[in-house]
């Protein structure tokens, strides 16, 4: 015959089965609650930045003078004297050597910049050599390229790769 303590003790062994079940939940709701305040501020971080990056003006680059991307003169400017350069519009494309759309737009580049001399200029910056280019500029995808008007002014920005076709038909619907 089994002895009253037994079932005591038994009874105390479902208990503490039931507890140990109610602690799992409970770590597995504290897991759930540190991960969404984690992601939370994730997010607050990224608009953050986003904000700041917004309000920071994007036109300096490392390794190339700050010259380099300002115009000489406003598109407005009457006809330049003979001898002078007019400003012109400028393609600023920011990329990486070992990045596979970089490489296969490395070629489109350069036969813009030799044969579009006369229309645009067109730079080339690798930010992986100048990280800091890639910060000032706000870049999140390489390649980007960045329409800017003589004046400076950014017309336009287009994240991955962009055929030459598209190149030449973006200038043409700013009028260059």
């Amino acid at each position: 015959m089994r002895e009253r303590g037994d079932n005591v003790s038994a009874a105390d062994n479902i208990e503490t089965i039931f507890e140990i079940i109610a602690m799992k939940h409970i770590r597995n709701i504290a897991i759930v609650a540190v991960l969404v305040v984690a992601v939370g501020m994730v997010v607050a971080i990224k608009q953050s930045k986003k904000a700041t990056e917004a309000a920071t003006p994007s036109v300096e680059t490392a390794g190339v003078s700050e010259q380099a991307l300002q115009p000489a003169a406003p598109a407005e400017s009457p006809a330049p004297a003979p001898g002078a350069v007019q400003a012109l519009p400028k393609l600023v494309d920011l990329g990486a050597t070992k990045c596979i759309p970089c490489k296969m737009m490395a070629p489109i580049l350069e036969d813009l910049k030799k044969n579009q001399a006369d229309k645009f200029d067109v730079q080339l910056i690798d930010v992986w050599q100048n990280p800091d280019t890639g910060r000032k500029y706000g870049i999140r995808v390489i390649p980007t390229q960045i329409f800017f008007a003589p004046d400076g002014k950014e017309l336009f920005r287009h994240e991955g790769f962009f055929g030459k076709d598209d190149i030449l038909a973006k200038w043409k619907e700013f009028g260059f």
